[in-house]
Parts: C-alpha cells; structure tokens; sequence
C-alpha cells in the first residue's frame, strides 16, 4: 500500500528507506498490540513507553527490557513478542518473498534490490532463492532447537508448557532476540550442559549469518568458501576462545561472581557469557557482580558483534577483521590490503573505517547523553548499556528496569538506529548521490 502511494506521488524512495519504513510500521503495529490490556498479564496496560520500548527490542532483536516478560505479558503478548521477534531477525523482505511466491507473484528490480538490502548480499542475482533459503534454515534450526529444549525441559514442566517454552526459546535464540520467560535469565541453568550448549548453538549459528550458512552447505569444503564466509568463521571461532580464555582467567580473581559455584559450572558460566556477547543477550549469572575488567571486555565483544547478513548485531566482525587487516598493512608499508591470498578493494577498507567511527560515536553519545538522564548510575553501567542497545545485544547490568522516561525513550531509538546499521541509516538520509567534474590537487598532510 505504502509503495502505491509512492508511487502515486511520484515520490522516489530508495531500499534503505524503505528499510526504515517497514521496521518502523512494525514497531508501530507491534506497540499498539503490546499496550492493549489483552497483551499484560494482569489486564491492563503497560503503557506507551513501556510498550514502544518493548517492541523495539524485538523487532531489533536486541532484548533490553523494562518489564519482567514472564510476569507482565499474557500469552497474547508473548506471542506478539514472538512474532515480532522473527519479522525482525530475518527481515520483513523475507517474509515478503515469501507470500509473493505463495501468491505466484513475481518480483521486480525494485524488490530484489530491497531483498538486496535485508539480506546484506552482495549479488543481485539468486535473490529469490537466497530468501528461500534463509527460511528454511531458520525453520530447521528452530525446529531442532525447540525440540531439544523442549525434551529437557518436559520433566519439570511437562509437554505442553515445555513445548511453549521450547519454541519461544529456540526462536529468542536463533534470532539472537535475548528474550527470556525466566525472571533469573539462564541462572538457573548455570551448569546444565544441554541448556547451555542448545541455547549458544542456536544463537552462534543464527550470528554467523545466512550467506555464510548457505555457503557452508554448497560447498563444505574450507578451500572453496568465499572469502566473506572465510573471515566469518575465523574471526568467530577466534573470538569464542579469546573470550573463554580471558573472561574465565579474569573472573578466577573475582570470587563474589562465581560464589558457591564448582568448577564446572564456573566453567560453563565463564564460556556462556564469553559468547553472549556476541549479540544473544542471554546471561547465567548477574553480570553486576562481574570485575570491572571483565564488564569492559564484554563491551569490546559487545561492539563487535555477530557476521554480516545475520541475525546478529554490533560492526559485524567482517568489519573488525578488514579494519585489523588493513592497518597490518599499513604498518608493514603494503599498497594493498588481502588476506587468504585475496585482495580487499580500498572502498570495502573505507566503508569498514566509517562504519566503526560512526559507531564509536554514537556509542559514546549515547552513553553521554545517559549521563545526563541517569545521574546515579555509574558511568561503566551507562557505557554498557548504550553499547548492548546500539549494536543490539540485550545484555545489562541491572539498568534498564530503573531508566527514566527520558533514558526508556533514548535507548529505544538507540536500538532502532542499531538494528539499521549506520551505513544503511546514513545512505538512507542522503541526498541522491552527484558526479563532480572537478579534480583538485593532490597534497599530504601529517598523520600520527
């Protein structure tokens, strides 16, 4: 309807855009069911911030809750939570494609370009089926996972609240949404391998992104994957044992977190919260209680995020990887940037920089603009929390449930701009790119 009237006024909008479009009607429509008196628990509303706030959240799966989920929504609000959870991690176009083939429709240039844009492809060509195949994988992964939680929760639940439980979990999960229907989160399975390894399963193969997932099927071999899926998977597994090993080393200083803890849950505790990070959100222990030192790593993991095309969020660590790379270069005096024997265009080196220095800054203004509306709280805290909302993690130490109005309303647009990503944000508020005729002279400047 949107793209008629568009149409009708001649107005021209490009795929970014329209990306903000339809997450922002989503929101919109997902905010006006979840503030119904039908979507709370003890039937009456949640209120407009709180319901705008939590909407958000899901449709930019990141997790970040002023409520209690479990106590505050009914089972329609769980369900809206739900459905907004799996528009916003696979993408309204997905969806989209879907339906259209559902109805024999066929789709033009225009809506492969804005499947272009949801999905983070860099081809124009197999849009269809890349589309197709995002589904199915997510129906795959959801199905296996929800079925494994639901026969390890069905002894303390029994079948039919364990296969609720399962699926709304297994979806939170794979989406990377952080969304819980426990009001301690995962610490009451702190030391439950199957929990744990379900869970981090779901939510490490929802990050590594669809392209990458599709790639890994076709050609299962490490000599053939495209070099995109290549870094992915270095850079993730990388970032999974550097972050065991030092959260786990760091936290051995620290016995207030791990209190009573064997070793093996300390184990299982330390691996968990050393890739949640990564953008899931979940959390088996009260990360308040974590050192300081290890509360500032899980920001630095937190900004870095999840692959690019995924479900994830954060500068993707394609991005971090390329910035690494090039600066490799740069100190050893090469004109070129490559890894794996491939060489990485100037432009990708360029938009790599820009995406993490636009990140950067938003991250630290929204951080000084929560230390202006929540006074109290420590600035590590607000630092925290204006990093899990931008790159859309979920994880908090204990602030988001005490915002002010003020903070609820800053950290709701800092999700939405998040979950964009600042390129597709920035080249969406652009005007219409213009060719100059005019060349300027070359002249250095010092750097350093």
């Amino acid at each position: 309807m949107l793209r008629q009237i568009a149409n009708h006024k001649k107005i021209d909008i490009s795929p970014p855009q329209w990306m903000i479009i339809g997450f922002a009607l989503i929101i919109l429509i997902g905010t006006a069911l979840l503030a119904t008196p039908l979507a709370s628990a003890n039937g009456r509303s949640i209120g407009f911030l709180n319901a705008i706030f939590t909407a958000t959240s899901a449709v930019c799966v990141t997790g970040l809750t002023v409520v209690d989920t479990a106590s505050t929504f009914s089972m329609f609000g769980e369900i809206v939570l739900l459905v907004l959870i799996q528009l916003g991690g696979l993408g309204f176009m997905t969806f989209g494609v879907i339906v259209a083939i559902l109805l024999g429709k066929r789709l033009g240039l225009r809506e492969r370009m804005l499947i272009q844009e949801s999905t983070k492809s860099a081809h124009v060509q197999g849009l269809v089926r890349l589309s197709l195949n995002i589904f199915l994988i997510a129906v795959l992964f959801e199905a296996v996972g929800s079925l494994v939680l639901t026969l390890r929760l069905m002894p303390d639940y029994g079948l039919g609240l364990a296969a609720y439980y399962g699926v709304f979990h297994s979806i939170s999960a794979f989406n990377n949404a952080g969304f819980i229907l426990w009001p301690d989160n995962m610490i009451r399975f702190a030391g439950d391998p199957v929990m744990k390894l379900t869970i981090t399963v779901l939510f490490l193969s929802g990050g590594l992104g669809f392209t990458v997932l599709v790639d890994l099927y076709r050609k299962r071999r490490w000599r053939t994957l495209s070099l995109n899926s290549k870094i992915s998977l270095m850079a993730s597994g990388g970032l999974v044992a550097a972050g065991f090993l030092i959260v786990f080393g760091l936290e051995l200083l620290n016995p207030v977190a791990y209190q009573s803890m064997t070793w093996w849950e300390r184990s299982w505790v330390a691996f968990f919260q050393a890739v949640t990070p990564r953008s899931s959100g979940f959390n088996s222990i009260d990360l308040s209680l974590l050192m300081t030192a290890t509360q500032f790593f899980l920001i630095f993991l937190m900004f870095i995020g999840a692959s690019s095309g995924s479900t994830g969020g954060g500068i993707k660590v394609t991005t971090f990887i390329v910035l690494i790379v090039a600066m490799y270069s740069s100190i050893r005096g090469r004109e070129q940037v490559h890894i794996f024997e491939r060489r990485i265009p100037y432009d990708i080196v360029l938009r790599a920089l820009s995406v993490i220095i636009i990140s950067l800054g938003a991250v630290m203004f929204v951080a000084f603009l929560l230390t202006i509306t929540e006074p109290e709280k420590d600035f590590i805290a607000l630092l925290f929390e204006a990093t899990s909302a931008f790159c859309t993690v979920g994880l908090s130490l204990n602030t988001t449930m005490d915002l002010s109005p003020a903070g609820k309303a800053i950290i709701t647009a800092t999700m939405f701009l998040g979950r964009l990503g600042p390129l597709t944000l920035a080249f969406a508020l652009a005007q219409r790119r213009k060719e100059t005729k005019i060349g300027y002279a070359e002249e250095k400047i010092l750097i350093g």
